[in-house]
């Protein structure tokens, strides 16, 4: 007898309904037959021994006969666990255990335990958005799963415990509620921060470049020696940037949910991502790869910050895959079998020591290292690297009369204010670009800088005279221009000045400078 279920498969970061059929002869064999076929990787091969025992272990004693499963379509590689539960199903509704002949408005993913238990899934809610893109009414998941599924509206959501639990759900429809969830609500609850700006004393020079930073999503380096705060800068970025719209929060949830680093008691990522992977990290776990390619840090930062800790320590290939990403917003992964392309659209801040030992020009510790030291220290990191941050600032030490001021610092909600007219302005201005999608000055190309940055003749003198003194590059002109138009737009002010023009020269200068 024949059966069919629908199930689906997670590519990348979208799903594709698989239609799962369930062939069982009537003849009784002395040994189990069980074959699937259709492009099943491992994990979907052990499946027989996990669906024999659970259906066992909950009352259905399958004779060893022929049973035959069939992945369709055929021509698409089939991984994960998650087609355990509609096996299972299907093998049940083979046997004549379900009432309904045939479940075309449901979709089924779930792994099973031996006893018949459901265990959690990556990918529930690209799964959700396609079962809702095909039509399909129904959508049950592992109860781990249901409230990430449940964001999506317009398919009601099952959350079940066990294999019987489906089996009454398909045979009665009862016992089972689909779960509600108020997407706003919970986007609102979970955008808490846990640090604030508040807790850093002093460094107002490097606060204000981080402002202008999250301002216009232009990437930052922190240069200081150790102790200095950098790490510390770094970590309350995400809390003043804008607040996560709800289809950015989706857009960051799907990522999270097929990377399987989602909370699954959360459901939703609320709050922008803040990623800080070690520098012994690979090239592969910083762009992604695999035999079946899966996101990396680049991707888990996407609408939020990637922050690269001691950058010169970071091997010098893994910085280099960094440069496609940092100018277009993706990450292309390419293999054999398969072609795949990852969102990674991030503020890059990066934090390194202005020498081997830390204490290069430093006002209090003496520095020991040679100039060829320094020399090797910074070449470890390419120009044209270096050319794709916007800001490079110095952090020096903080002094004692600074961390023991009585005066309490600006908080993150005062300065998450000014960049949130800052980026409102620029969204106004990009009204007339809505095909190509530009959101903060940081994505202009060479000609919106020249429809949107004109500049006075004072303004370009004082930039033709730093680019003849200090040899930058064409690409540090864009960065210059781009930064200048945040600057302005952190003061309201219409048009760029030489004073904006001053302050992006000189958060380009250190990498032509400092090491002198």
């Amino acid at each position: 007898m024949l059966y069919k279920t629908l199930s689906a498969a997670v590519y990348g970061i979208d799903a594709s309904i698989i239609e799962v059929e369930v062939d069982v002869s009537g003849i009784k064999l002395d040994q189990d037959h069980f074959h699937t076929v259709g492009l099943p990787d491992a994990a979907v091969r052990e499946s027989r021994d996990r669906v024999r025992a659970a259906l066992k272990n909950c009352g259905y004693d399958i004779p060893p006969t022929q049973i035959t499963i069939n992945l369709a379509p055929a021509d698409i590689r089939k991984e994960g666990s998650g087609f355990d539960l509609p096996m299972a199903l299907a093998i049940v509704g083979a046997y004549g255990g379900l009432t309904k002949k045939e479940i075309a408005d449901c979709l089924f993913v779930g792994e099973l335990s031996l006893d018949g238990g459901i265990r959690g899934i990556r990918g529930a809610l690209p799964i959700a958005i396609e079962a809702r893109g095909k039509k399909i009414s129904r959508l049950v998941v592992p109860e781990l799963n249901a409230r990430e599924a449940a964001m999506v509206g317009g398919v009601d959501v099952y959350p079940v415990r066990s294999l019987l639990d489906v089996i009454h759900f398909v045979n009665s429809g009862n016992g089972v509620l689909p779960m509600k969830v108020d997407s706003d609500t919970l986007l609102g609850e979970s955008q808490h921060y846990v640090v604030d700006f508040k807790d850093v004393r002093g460094q107002q020079t490097a606060k204000r470049a981080l402002e202008v930073a999250c301002a216009g999503g232009h990437n930052i380096l922190m240069i200081g020696p150790p102790g200095s705060g950098k790490t510390m800068l770094a970590k309350r970025m995400p809390t003043i940037l804008p607040p996560f719209t709800f289809e950015e929060a989706l857009e960051t949830t799907k990522i999270h949910s097929v990377a399987g680093v989602l909370d699954p008691g959360v459901g939703l990522v609320g709050v922008r991502p803040f990623r800080a992977p070690h520098h012994t990290i690979s090239d592969a776990g910083l762009i992604g790869g695999g035999a079946i390619p899966r996101p990396g840090e680049v991707s888990l930062a996407h609408n939020g910050v990637l922050f690269l800790d001691e950058l010169p320590e970071f091997p010098r290939n893994v910085l280099e895959v960094m440069r496609q990403p940092l100018e277009d917003g993706t990450v292309c992964i390419a293999r054999a079998a398969m072609s795949l392309t990852f969102p990674a659209r991030f503020m890059l801040a990066a934090a390194m020591n202005p020498c081997p030992c830390g204490y290069f020009n430093d006002r209090s510790r003496e520095c020991h290292c040679t100039q060829p030291m320094i020399q090797r220290y910074m070449s470890k990191i390419s120009g044209p690297l270096l050319d794709r941050i916007d800001i490079h600032i110095d952090v020096p030490a903080v002094n004692y009369k600074e961390m023991r001021s009585g005066s309490e610092p600006e908080g993150s909600a005062r300065i998450r204010e000014r960049v949130m007219r800052a980026r409102q302005a620029q969204l106004q201005r990009f009204s007339s670009a809505k095909r190509e999608k530009l959101y903060c000055n940081a994505q202009m190309a060479p000609r919106h800088i020249r429809a949107f940055c004109d500049l006075s003749a004072d303004c370009e003198r004082l930039l033709e005279r730093a680019m003849t003194q200090q040899g930058l590059t064409a690409r540090a002109h864009d960065r210059i221009l781009k930064v200048a138009r945040t600057i302005a737009d952190l003061e309201g002010a219409p048009a760029i000045e030489p004073k904006h023009i001053a302050e992006a020269i000189q958060y380009r200068t250190l990498d032509r400078t400092f090491w002198s």
